[in-house]
């Protein structure tokens, strides 16, 4: 009752391909590998003193999405 065995696996990925198909699958892969790269290039760019991090104030609101409301304490 340890570990799985190859067959196992094996029986796993068979059901997969079987409930998805290979073209999803092929889909999902290439998605996934299109989201790693574009993280990776992210943290290389990311590091770059070039571009000073924003700092939200609350004289500029810039955003037409926020609403601003004040929280009141129970008594």
């Amino acid at each position: 009752m340890g570990s799985f065995s190859i067959w196992h696996w094996l029986i796993v990925l068979v059901i997969v391909v079987m409930v998805f198909g290979t073209k999803k699958l092929k889909n999902v892969g290439s998605d996934l590998g299109s989201a790693v790269k574009g993280f990776k290039d992210g943290m290389k760019d990311g590091g770059s003193p070039e571009q000073p991090p924003q700092q939200v104030t609350g004289a500029h609101r810039t955003d037409a999405n926020t609403v601003d409301v004040d929280a009141k304490t129970k008594s």
